[in-house]
C-alpha cells in the first residue's frame, strides 16, 4: 500500500462514522473472469457494477480496504464540471467541443444522484450548492465571466455571482465575492463508496480486499498476479489512481500523487453561523482551502501546502493554522479527527482516461473525482461494450506524461508547484 498506509485513514471522521460493511476475503488461488478490476474506489466499483449489470463476470481486487484510498478520504465536495472552467475549455477546444466536454462532465452529477437513489445509499447527501470564494478582486472579475460563459455557451443557468456582502452571508469569512453553483453539494464519500460496493456485490461482483495487484501480464490474454493467486480475464480496468504501485508505468507516468490533509472539529454549537448556506466551499488560492459542515455539525477543513506524498508528522498541527486563518472565530476549538489522502493530478489537470488493448484505465481527476470517478468507471464499461462516443471525448484529453521520467518527475513537479504557490502569495 506504500504511502496509503501512513495517512491515518483509520483515525478519519469518515472511518469513525462509516456504515457497517462486510470484509471481503483475500484472493487465494487462480480464478477466471470476463473483467478484472484493480482498485476498490469509486472508479473501480462503478466499472465493476456497470459491467456486472451488463452480464459480465467481474472480480475486483483491492490492496487494502474498500474506499480507503482517495474515494473515501476526500473532502466530499460534489462539484460540477472539470478542473478547467468554461472559459479555459472554450479557449483550448472551441465552443462546440468545450460544450460537449462540459455536458459529459455534468452528466456525472446526475449519475451519482441516480446511484444514491437507486441503491438507497445513505451518505449524508446535501444538495446545498458549491461556493468558490474569491480572495482577490481579479478572481471575482474572472468568476463573473465564468458565470456568463456557463449561461451563454454551456446552456448552464445554475451558477451566479455573489457580491462580497452576499458571500459573507453564505460563509462567515471575508472574501471579495463568490461563484455559486446551485447544483453543487456534499456527501460522506466513504459511505457513498461503501454503498457502491454493496450494489456491486448484489449485482454479482466478487470483491477481494487485502489483495494488491503485483503484476499485469498481457501474454496470451490478461493475467493479474496477486500475493496468493491470480485472475485471468478478457478485460482489465486499472483504477488504482495514486496507488497503482508499478502495475503499468506508462499509465502511471501521466499522474503525480499529491497529499492533501483534512481535519474535523468537535461538533460546533455555532455551525450554522460558520457556513449559513451549508454549501461546500473552496477558495481561489492556487493551494486551495476547502471546507464544509458534516451532518453532525463539525467543520471539515482541508488545506495547506504539501507537494509530495509524504505526510507531515502532525496532520492536525499542519492544517489548523489554515483553518484558523480562514475562521479566526474557531481559534482553539478542539479538533477530533485529522487524516490525509493521496490524490493524483495530471499535467493538464484533465482526467487521464483511455485504453491499451483490453486494458482500460481512468485516474488523475485532479481534485474533481468525487463525482467524475463514478462517471469514468461507467465510460470504461461503455467502451468495453463497443459504445465509444462518450469515452472518446475524455480519451481525447490525453494529458502528457510528467517530464523527467520516474526519477525526476517528483522533484520537477515540486519546483513548479513552489513557483505557482509563491506567485499565489504575491498575488494575494
Amino acid at each position: 500500500m506504500g504511502f496509503n498506509s501512513g495517512l491515518d485513514m483509520e483515525r478519519s471522521y469518515y472511518a469513525a462514522t462509516a456504515s457497517p460493511a462486510p470484509h471481503h476475503a483475500p484472493l487465494i488461488g487462480e480464478v477466471d473472469a470476463d473483467l478484472v478490476v484493480v482498485g476498490g474506489g469509486c472508479t473501480g466499483l462503478s466499472a465493476a457494477l456497470h459491467a456486472a449489470e451488463r452480464g459480465l463476470k467481474v472480480v475486483l481486487l483491492e490492496g487494502g480496504r474498500i474506499g480507503w484510498g482517495a474515494s473515501g478520504r476526500n473532502g466530499g465536495q460534489m462539484i460540477v464540471g472539470l478542473r478547467k472552467g468554461p472559459l479555459e475549455l472554450v479557449a483550448l477546444y472551441g465552443r462546440e467541443r468545450a460544450k460537449a466536454l462540459f455536458d459529459l462532465a455534468f452528466s456525472a452529477w446526475g449519475l451519482v444522484l441516480e446511484m444514491i437513489e437507486r441503491h438507497a445509499i445513505d451518505c449524508d447527501l446535501r444538495k446545498t450548492g458549491h461556493l468558490v470564494c474569491a480572495v482577490s478582486d481579479g478572481d471575482a472579475a474572472w468568476f463573473e465571466r465564468e458565470v456568463e460563459c456557463l449561461a451563454t455557451v454551456m446552456d448552464y443557468p445554475h451558477a451566479r455571482m455573489l457580491s462580497a456582502t452576499d458571500a459573507l452571508d453564505a460563509v462567515a469569512s471575508p472574501y471579495k465575492g463568490a461563484f455559486f453553483d446551485a447544483l453543487g453539494g456534499h456527501m460522506h464519500p466513504l459511505n457513498y463508496t461503501l454503498g457502491l460496493a454493496r450494489a456491486a456485490v448484489e449485482a454479482g461482483v466478487t470483491i477481494h480486499e487485502g489483495t494488491p495487484a503485483l503484476r499485469l501480464d498481457r501474454r496470451g490474454g490478461i493475467r493479474v498476479e496477486t500475493p496468493q493467486g491470480a485472475v485471468r480475464a478478457r478485460h482489465a480496468v486499472l483504477a488504482g489512481d495514486a496507488l497503482l504501485a508499478g502495475i503499468d508505468k506508462r499509465v502511471e507516468s501521466r499522474i503525480m500523487p499529491i497529499g492533501n490533509y483534512i481535519v474535523a472539529t468537535e461538533p460546533l454549537a455555532d455551525a450554522a453561523e460558520i457556513i449559513p448556506s451549508n454549501a461546500a466551499v473552496s477558495d481561489s488560492r492556487f493551494v486551495v482551502n476547502y471546507y464544509r459542515l458534516s451532518a453532525d455539525g463539525r467543520l471539515l477543513f482541508g488545506g495547506g501546502e504539501r507537494y509530495t506524498p509524504r505526510p507531515p508528522a502532525d496532520i492536525q498541527a499542519f492544517v489548523r493554522p489554515h483553518m484558523e486563518q480562514t475562521f479566526p472565530q474557531l481559534k482553539g476549538r478542539r479538533i477530533d479527527y485529522a487524516w490525509g489522502g493521496l490524490v493524483s493530478v495530471t499535467t493538464s489537470r484533465f482526467p487521464h482516461v483511455g485504453r491499451d488493448g483490453e486494458v482500460y484505465f481512468a485516474h488523475g481527476y485532479s481534485g474533481m473525482g468525487v463525482i467524475l470517478s463514478t462517471l469514468a468507471g461507467k465510460l470504461l464499461v461503455e467502451a468495453m461494450s463497443g459504445e465509444t462516443s462518450r469515452f472518446a471525448l475524455f480519451e481525447g484529453l490525453n494529458p502528457m506524461p510528467f517530464p523527467g521520467g520516474s526519477a525526476l518527475r517528483g522533484p520537477l513537479y515540486v519546483l513548479g508547484m513552489l513557483w505557482y504557490a509563491m506567485r499565489d502569495r504575491l498575488k494575494h
